[in-house]
């Protein structure tokens, strides 16, 4: 309906809200419209109709100017007009019935208006010039103020005369329109139409849309705007605004009186609230000019803020993120640029500086009689006065709106501090009152009066004095607040009674009077209208010129106070009201100056200052008379280098060497912290992050869209070598692969930006790393970006990109934040946790050097630091004689901008620096002594340097338009004077790359040794070495670095009013530095001759200017002399000025001593050591040489290639430079440069290289007086006064009530202290995160680095890239153990060999026939006694020494092995596939499980067994139970018949203790997902660890008196659990028709450390041929497992296993498919057959050959299956390992050896804490030959082991024997043992078994015991004594406490 907006009204106007629910009762659906009532008092934050007034502000004229020169530039919103009928007319101006309907054609024929209707008039976009007629009913369109507009439409054509048209839309497709965005009667429907004098119709006045429009658009901008920059002022919270009271309607003024006729049609400056006044100077064709050549500059994106909530409905057209009108554009300047302030607290819709005539403003609320505005007020006091709206009402402005600026700051402050009480009211104390407004009014009086003359009033200053006042005069009561009285009145702050209104007047006047006439007082008697009058009546008057401050008071009628100040002051009234101007705005601004011309009048009053008339004309002169002959000095100097260079190549300059990139300890540090970050992510529990699902990395980086930042990182990445070292690139990086990995954020960042998107869904398994770089910069919400139509489709790009859902929600995509400047991502919204946060770690803690380096970062500390007394020289200074000029030309030319005054002054300073350098002496006295001697260093600098090295000049215009003038300035003068060739000008805008002239870049190739032809430098690093003038624009530095010849970094340009933390800091972030370490600071600077002494300098001074012999002394002198009487300002300056002087010695006195240091880590390259030790005289020397320099540029015009390199180099070093009288030139060059040329030649002696000096010395800062102030005040905590600054524009502070900033904060309290006390602006891209329902916003895998600027963050997060993909390939890998097979060689040759190689199975019959292998071949058994068999060779030669113990794990060989898809994983596993098998899912609770207990009997034990079992509720269906949740019965076993490729039929069995996060457990992806039965086997203290880390897991839990037995335990009660259950399920499944042999019987009892499994695939040559080839690939277990259960005859094996992996496993092991010999780790057991054989429960070690050796005696089969391996992880904890043998008495630390395991029984020996078994075990394996000694490396005569196998070590050989009658032993008739070992022998063993065997003389005997009875016994019952001889003293007991069942030995030796 051409409505701009639907039920969003949120006025409190009655009337507005009744239409608006009528309107929407007419359109809903449903039949309940929403209340009237609950609309108009449930609104949630009422708006100021101020807000609607001042906002407002032009926006007629704006939209006019959108359509005519800027509209085109904005695409418009793809806004589709229905089609026209067929054959209707739609020629522009005309109907569709194809009447004109041009006012121009119709202005003198009768219109019929019906009544009630009115002609009003429309533009069409495509008729700029003409304005349409058309008649609308006057219900639809507003009141004067702005109001009641009906919403709808209902309009007539007068053309054709059709009536009834009730959508605006459809009567704009009647009347072409032709729009191309949505219609809205507020946008096209612009002026009233009236009959003139002469009954002709013609324009009247506009339209006033203000209130619906207006409103419309707040609630846009609320939900969306970016913001704007509020100077450090501007922190109050928008809330202040809502509690303001609601002002009555705004007064109507007659639309009619304004005139027709010309001023008319120029667009209307009127405010809309007062009559139209034109600014005299702006005629409208300066507008149309401005506004044609504007619309193609880039648009700045900001945005104002507004106070509502509420979507966004319908957009509109052309709103960029700036503009505030709906059309298109920029408030009028001031109106524009102010009322966003005036309307929401410093923040409103968006705007756009304006094109135009300077400020219109608006008042923030007005009442009463209006105040009109003097005509040439701004004529007479040369500054626009500003008003800050205080207490109260404020009356209407009407007259010259242009020349005042009202701003509600000062409101805004004072209500902030109005709320400060509630923070108390949360502890009780509900009666303290807040600050009085009297009391608020009287503190900003003492205030004001205390600034000084060039102070600047700062909001936040004054907030913090309200809060202390307040603090101290409610001290007692808040301690006292737990028993709070009622207060009638309780004291006002800061007084002991309340001030009262009458007094207020006086009190403040008392106040002022101190203040020599700075504030001035006005009383008012009955509103602040008075006393505006009277200070404007003052004003013209010029009472009030030594006047700062006017403070106007209405206090004695009624109880409340109106108040305002009026800062009248030139100098601070410029600055505020400057700083009111959004960047935006500030930039259309100064273009609409200089695209008017109104610079030129600047112009004509420098050309007046120069004797010689204009300098253009002196330039000339200089040229024509310079323009045969170059200067001889300069020309010998170029001559000389030009020689060296051209005859003997490459210079010999040792000061420019190229560093190799490296990674230093800091960088390596913080990539550490980055990594351990992300790991964190990755273990918490909320497993947001997979890591172990990831293969490799990828990345992204995105930076802002500045070339040379794109270029240098794109440089950064290609060294770093990053993409080999990720995999992304195999062998060479190419330019397309680095640039797909670096995106510039401008217009074609989103296509890019997709693929990446579409490449990380695509590989799910790589982790992209999202890098945003230099992330402070456009933080605007994407929202903001909507509601602009497509204007600029740079705004809110990040947050488009960046957080779009697809990234938030992608599991893998990290996003990493880089910033030197993380405050704005540091507010209460923020989606970045705390802990995500990594801060560059400090350099020192508690005085150790953390991270020791070569170099010393110099950062903005530092040069805060060189300003304090005791330093030698300051880095940071103000030129004085430069803010003096600006101060009055500030007040000559009010209308222009200060950046555009300041930069004029700027240049030409630089312009005549140049001519008096060149020898034009006469112009020293038109520059200042800064700017002279960075000039003269300049050009000077590369004459000191046999190659030309010189210094670099970073000079920075943020604004380009200026930089463009400067640079053509600059450029021209340097043409005139002939220096083209010495330094070179560049213009760096971030749009574009570098350009650099031919001749400089043939120098740099030069230097920098490259061949390339078509190489030009694209970074400004590339720069290094090169004499020039970097002219640096654009509003923000983005990230780009500079080379260490960056000498002087003159910041005096930049916009000071920009008060913000971020902005400040990151200015002077440019000159940030790294300095070599290698001379301490105090002798570096001593090296230097900057003596921290003035009179020291000063007489350095006079010595250098006493040798000059040209040019007038005392010329020279008087600069300096001037300088010193400044304030600190200038240590530097005089300093400088004599250092400048010396054309060296500027380079080198400037530089502060401090910093001197050294080395800038800023470029690659380092700068050699060269003259870094020098004495101080030899530098003086040098020095002094420097004059001819400056006096030989004179005659320089035009010099070849090398002068200027020689130039640059003078300069930056310590400027050696030739004859002595050069150092007083160049002193006194900086103050006179009055150098004649005749100075003698350049003699090059020991010249020193500019660049030198520059490792060793950061740039010195040039600053405005106003920001050097701000940045080294400190406030009372010590801490810079910048710091306390609001920390970045697009935040503000979440109340006043807020502690400041404290000197010893480390940043994460910094960041945690923003968290608390910031909030973003709406139109912040985190304004909407806490609104999305969950309290925790946090984005789990979002992390910021924050660092100081051009620190090495780069370096650092390319670093962690590289460590993050090594980590996640070490996290896809594992530590096998790859160990050859031992004892190969004892294997004897059979002549039996198996005959089909590629058998899938064993034959049974051939198996049989096989011999068994007794030879233990595992390696971990390495160091295990030998098993002796008949078929063994004798004279097998001896095995290696033993090893120690601790040595056994860490010396087994490992090979690091890539994780194959069918892995065993531990608990650090999560992936998909396998949560539901690992029972975690976020979603659900851990899955429950029921413990049952289950008992057998088992006579060996004596009793009967409990063992329990945790079974989870998924895994029940294994188990069979008497009823559902009853006693469980047994577990399921299948049928040997069955065949199902689903699931494997054997139950595994895995004993595991100590590794309850590192055990291989998860066997679902080794067994590719088929169905198994997994059982743990845990002692019972370990129950709860195993099921907190595994609850889908059935756990097996030993009964409690196992839980210090060893693995012989746990496989001992499996297999007998396992007999049982089978016994259980034959009887349970007989009585199913099931035969007991059909049971399946076998088991899988596995290692915790089993990690994957290969098969072999067998090619052999041809039938029956054993020649073959063979491959191992890794399978599933799931294969291997249904292989082996489909064997055949399966059920006639008692043990089956398989090969351990080796890597250098050769053929010659593969031979047999099947081997019979021992196996372990992984073995399949037939429980059945192996009944009658059982695991030793009591063994730790060695069990498994001990039961294989069982087996195999009772006749039973084991088969190796020889194809398939296991790999085995190394797994360092848990285990065996967990066993630690300590004593049982002591804490000693002191090691237990083997020898005290075992003592005399009844002896004092210490006991031990540790089982006798394992002590036992442990001594045979060390001290076995104490009782062996015969034994010892005689493997022809083993030791005699009965029916067991213990370990005596490696090099005592065993024979083992089975007591069991029909056992099957290997024949021992050859054999003569050396010994006897009988262990806990049972009564199978008789005394005559034992005489079979034969003894060699000599032969010991070994019997062990549980006591010393049995023990007696058994030498009894064996008749031992006939054969052995026994002695008392060989008794022995494991060292065991008798408590702890210790067991006895007893030793013998046969007779």
């Amino acid at each position: 309906m051409g409505n701009s907006y639907a039920g969003q009204l949120r006025t409190t106007r009655f009337e507005e809200v009744l239409h608006n629910s009528i309107e929407a009762s007419l359109r809903s659906s449903s039949l309940v419209p929403r209340p009237v009532f609950s609309q108009l008092y449930l609104e949630t934050e009422p708006q100021l109709s101020a807000l609607e007034g001042g906002s407002r502000v032009d926006n007629e004229d704006e939209e006019e100017e959108g359509e005519g020169g800027l509209e085109p530039n904005c695409p418009p919103n793809p806004y589709q007009m229905h089609p026209p009928p067929e054959g209707c007319c739609t020629m522009d101006g005309f109907c569709q019935a194809g009447k004109d309907l041009r006012l121009v054609s119709i202005s003198s024929e009768p219109i019929d208006v019906p009544a009630g209707f009115l002609l009003v008039g429309a533009k069409s976009p495509s008729l700029p010039d003409h304005l349409l007629v058309c008649a609308v009913d006057k219900r639809f369109l507003p009141d004067d103020n702005g109001h009641n507009a009906l919403l709808g439409f209902s309009g007539n054509c007068v053309g054709c005369g059709k009536k009834g048209f009730c959508y605006f839309t459809e009567f704009s497709n009647h009347i072409n329109l032709k729009l191309t965005t949505q219609p809205k009667k507020q946008k096209h429907l612009k002026y009233y139409l009236v009959r003139n004098a002469q009954g002709t119709l013609t324009k009247g006045p506009l339209i006033c849309w203000k209130g619906s429009e207006f409103r419309s658009r707040q609630t846009l901008a609320s939900t969306c705007s970016s913001s704007l920059f509020p100077p450090a002022e501007s922190s109050g919270p928008l809330a202040a605004f809502s509690s303001e009271p609601v002002p009555g309607p705004t007064p109507s003024i007659p639309m009619g009186a304004q005139p027709a006729g010309p001023a008319s049609e120029h667009p209307s400056l009127m405010a809309a609230v007062g009559p139209a006044v034109l600014n005299g100077r702006d005629s409208p064709k300066h507008h149309q000019l401005a506004k044609n050549d504007l619309s193609a500059m880039p648009r700045p994106s900001a945005l104002g803020i507004l106070s509502n909530s509420g979507p966004p409905k319908k957009r509109h057209k052309g709103w960029s993120p700036e503009s505030p009108s709906a059309a298109d554009g920029g408030y009028s300047q001031g109106g524009g640029n102010r009322a966003k302030y005036e309307s929401a607290s410093m923040s409103c819709v968006p705007q756009v500086g304006l094109v135009g005539p300077a400020s219109v403003t608006f008042p923030v609320m007005a009442s009463g009689e209006p105040v009109s505005v003097p005509d040439n007020l701004l004529k007479i006091c040369k500054a626009k006065p500003v008003i800050f709206k205080g207490h109260g009402n404020f009356p209407y402005l009407c007259g010259n709106l242009n020349d005042v600026v009202v701003s509600p700051l000062l409101y805004a402050c004072y209500q902030n501090s109005q709320s400060i009480s509630r923070a108390y009211e949360q502890y009780g104390a509900s009666t303290i009152q807040p600050i009085s407004e009297e009391t608020q009014l009287l503190l900003t009086v003492y205030y004001l009066v205390q600034l000084a003359a060039d102070q600047v009033p700062l909001m936040e200053d004054l907030e913090q004095i309200f809060l202390r006042s307040w603090r101290e005069s409610h001290l007692t009561e808040i301690r006292q607040s737990q028993q709070p009285l009622p207060q009638r009145c309780p004291p006002a702050p800061g007084a002991a009674a309340p001030v009262s209104s009458a007094q207020l007047p006086w009190l403040a006047g008392l106040a002022a009077s101190s203040g020599n006439n700075s504030v001035h007082i006005i009383e008012c008697t009955y509103s602040l209208a008075e006393g505006l009058s009277e200070m404007f009546r003052l004003l013209i008057e010029g009472k009030l010129a030594k006047t700062n401050y006017v403070v106007i008071v209405r206090a004695c009628r009624s109880p409340a106070i109106d108040s305002c100040v009026a800062v009248t002051g030139k100098y601070q009234a410029r600055i505020l009201s400057e700083s009111l101007l959004t960047p935006a705005e500030y930039q259309k601004e100064v273009n609409y100056e200089l695209v008017t011309g109104k610079v030129d009048s600047l112009g004509a009053f420098f050309s007046t200052l120069c004797p010689e008339g204009d300098i253009d004309i002196l330039l000339d002169k200089f040229h024509q008379e310079n323009q045969g002959h170059i200067p001889s000095s300069l020309t010998a100097s170029s001559v000389t280098k030009s020689a060296s260079l051209d005859v003997g190549g490459a210079p010999a300059c040792t000061s420019y060497s190229l560093e190799p990139h490296h990674i230093r300890p800091f960088q390596l540090a913080v990539a550490q912290k980055l990594l351990s970050h992300v790991c964190s992510i990755a273990d918490s529990s909320t497993q947001n992050l997979d890591l172990g699902s990831f293969e490799k990395v990828d990345f992204l980086i995105c930076i802002p869209p500045s070339e040379v930042t794109y270029q240098q990182t794109l440089f950064r990445v290609w060294h770093s070598g990053v993409l080999l070292e990720l995999g992304l690139e195999k062998e060479c990086v190419t330019k397309q692969r680095v640039e797909q990995c670096v995106l510039k954020l401008d217009a074609e960042a989103q296509t890019k930006f997709k693929s990446f998107l579409q490449n990380s869904f695509q590989n799910p398994h790589t982790l992209f790393v999202l890098i945003h770089d230099h992330a402070h910069w456009d933080l605007v919400s994407s929202t903001v970006h909507n509601l602009y139509s497509q204007s600029d489709p740079a705004v809110g790009l990040v947050d488009r990109l960046l957080n779009c859902r697809e990234v938030k929600e992608a599991p893998n995509i990290v996003t990493l934040h880089v910033t030197s400047f993380p405050y704005a991502l540091q507010t209460q919204h923020t989606l970045i946790s705390p802990y995500n946060e990594i801060h560059w770690p400090a350099s020192y803690s508690n005085g150790v050097d953390l991270y020791p380096e070569n170099k010393k970062y110099f950062g903005l500390s530092e040069f805060i630091e060189s300003t304090l007394s005791g330093h030698s020289l300051p880095l940071l200074r103000y030129d004085s004689s430069f803010e003096a000029m600006v101060t009055a030309l500030g007040k000559r030319f009010p209308r222009l901008h200060s950046a555009v005054i300041r930069t004029f002054v700027l240049v030409q300073h630089y312009a005549a620096a140049m001519m008096a350098v060149s020898g034009l002496s006469q112009m020293k006295d038109y520059t200042s002594v800064e700017t002279l001697e960075i000039t003269q260093n300049l050009i000077n600098s590369p004459k000191q340097c046999p190659c030309g090295h010189g210094l670099m000049v970073l000079l920075r215009v943020p604004c380009s338009p200026l930089a463009a003038v400067a640079y053509e300035r600059l450029a021209h003068v340097r043409a005139r004077l002939a220096l083209e060739e010495h330094f070179e000008i560049i213009l760096g805008n971030p749009s574009s790359g570098i350009t650099v002239g031919k001749h400089f870049v043939k120098q740099l190739k030069m230097w920098q040794k490259i061949e390339d032809a078509e190489w030009r430098p694209q970074t400004y690093l590339e720069l290094e070495g090169l004499p020039c003038i970097l002219i640096f624009s654009g509003m923000d530095p983005h990230g780009e670095s500079l080379p260490r010849s960056l000498r002087y970094c003159d910041l005096r340009l930049i916009n000071s009013s920009c008060l913000v933390r971020t902005a400040l800091e990151q200015e002077l972030g440019l000159a940030a530095y790294f300095v070599s370490n290698e001379v301490p600071l105090e002798k570096g600077a001593r090296h230097e001759p900057l003596e921290s002494d003035a009179e020291k300098l000063s007489s350095t001074d006079n010595e250098d200017e006493e040798l000059v012999t040209e040019g007038p002394t005392s010329e020279k002198r008087s600069p300096v002399k001037r300088e010193r009487s400044c304030s600190h300002d200038s240590v530097s300056s005089s300093l400088s000025s004599k250092a400048s002087s010396s054309a060296l010695c500027g380079e080198s006195l400037a530089q502060p001593g401090p910093p001197s240091q050294g080395e800038r880590a800023r470029s690659p390259q380092p700068c050699g050591p060269s003259e870094e030790g020098r004495a101080p005289g030899e530098r003086q020397r040098p020095q002094a040489s420097r004059g001819p320099p400056s006096v030989i540029s004179r005659h320089s015009p035009g010099l070849a290639p090398q002068p200027d390199s020689g130039l640059r180099a003078s300069q930056r070093s310590v400027q050696v430079s030739v004859t002595p009288s050069s150092s007083q030139l160049s002193s006194s060059g900086s103050s006179s440069s009055s150098v004649t040329p005749a100075a003698g030649t350049l003699v090059l002696q020991a010249s020193q290289c500019s660049m030198t000096k520059a490792c060793r010395q950061p740039p010195i800062v040039f600053l405005p007086k106003l920001v050097y102030d701000m940045v080294t005040a400190t406030d009372s905590s010590g801490l810079p006064k910048a710091a306390s600054l609001l920390p970045s524009h697009s935040v503000m502070w979440a109340s006043s009530f807020r502690p400041l900033l404290s000197k010893t904060m480390t940043s994460t309290e910094q960041s945690l202290y923003y968290r608390q006390w910031t909030v973003p602006r709406p139109s912040h891209m985190d304004y909407g995160n806490r609104a999305e329902g969950r309290v925790d916003g946090f984005h789990p895998r979002r992390l910021l680095l924050s660092g100081p600027p051009q620190i090495g963050k780069t370096g650092a997060y390319l670093q962690f890239l590289s460590i993050l993909s090594r980590m996640l390939i070490r996290l896809t890998e594992v530590d096998v153990y790859d160990e050859e097979e031992i004892n190969i060689n004892l294997r004897e040759e059979s002549d039996w060999h198996y005959l089909q190689l590629s058998d899938p199975w064993p034959d049974l019959e051939l198996f049989k026939k096989l011999p068994f292998d007794y030879v233990i071949h595992d390696p971990k058994y390495e160091d295990a006694s030998l098993i002796c068999s008949h078929l063994q060779s004798i004279k097998s030669e001896d095995r290696g020494t033993s090893r120690k113990p601790e040595e056994l794990y860490v010396r087994r060989q490992t090979a690091r092995m890539r994780l194959s898809k069918y892995a065993a994983y531990n608990t650090y596993h999560h992936c998909e596939q396998c949560h539901q098998y690992m029972g975690f899912h976020p979603r659900y609770q851990l899955y429950e499980s029921t413990l049952h207990a289950f008992a057998f009997s088992y006579s060996m034990l004596g009793e009967e067994v409990q063992l329990h079992f945790i079974i989870p509720k998924s895994k029940e269906h294994h188990f069979v139970f008497s009823q559902p949740g009853g006693q469980l019965e047994s577990m399921r076993l299948p049928l040997v018949t069955d065949k199902s490729h689903e699931c494997i039929k054997s139950p595994t069995f895995t004993p595991t203790t100590g590794r309850h996060e590192h055990g291989l457990f998860n066997l679902y992806h080794a067994m590719d997902g088929a169905s198994h039965l997994h059982v743990l086997v845990v002692k019972e203290y370990e129950m709860a660890i195993y099921k907190k880390y595994w609850p889908n897991h059935i756990m097996l839990v030993l009964p409690s008196i196992f839980n210090s037995a060893g693995v012989g335990a746990a496989h001992f009660l499996i297999k007998e659990l396992s007999y049982h259950n089978l016994e259980l399920e034959r009887n349970r499944q007989e009585e199913l028709g099931i035969k007991p042999q059909d049971i399946w019987p076998f088991i899988v009892i596995s290692d915790d450390s089993c990690v994957m499994w290969n098969v072999v695939d067998v090619d052999c040559g041809g039938e029956r041929s054993r020649e073959f080839s063979w491959s191992e690939r890794n399978v599933s277990l799931k294969h291997i497992m249904q292989h082996i259960e489909a064997s055949p005859n399966i059920t006639h094996y008692a043990l089956i296993g398989m090969r351990k992996w080796s890597s250098k496993t050769g053929s010659g092991e593969v031979h047999e498919p099947f081997s019979r010999c021992h196996v372990h780790d992984f073995i399949i057991l037939n429980v059945d057959l192996t009944q009658n054989v059982q695991y030793n429960q009591n063994r730790f070690m060695c069990d498994d050959v001990d039961f294989n050796l069982r087996v195999h005696s009772a006749g039973l089969l084991l088969c190796r299956f020889n194809r398939f391996s296991v790999m085995k992880k190394q797994i360092a904890v848990g285990g065996q390992r967990s066993f630690h043998i300590t004593s049982k008495v002591s804490d000693s630390p002191v090691p237990v050896v083997p020898a005290q395991y075992i003592c005399a029984p009844d002896s004092k020996h210490t006991f031990l804490a540790a089982p006798a078994q394992l002590l036992l075990e442990k001594f045979l394996q060390h001290r076995s030959h104490r009782f062996f000694p015969l034994s010892l490396k005689n493997r022809s005569h083993p030791v005699l082991s009965v029916d067991c196998y213990l370990n005596l070590g490696p090099q005592i050989s065993v024979c083992y024997v089975s007591s069991r009658p029909h056992s099957r032993n290997i024949s021992c008739s050859d054999f003569m043992f050396s010994g006897l070992l009988l262990y806990l022998c049972d009564s199978f063993v008789g005394a005559s078994f034992l005489k079979k065997f034969h003894f060699l003389k000599g032969a010991t005997l070994c019997v062990i015991c549980q006591d010393r009875n049995s023990l007696r016994q058994t030498v009894v019952r064996l008749e031992l004594e006939d054969e052995w001889q026994f002695r008392l003293r060989d008794e022995f007991q494991t060292a065991n406490a008798k408590e702890d069942r210790p067991l006895f030995f007893l030793t013998g030796r046969h007779i």
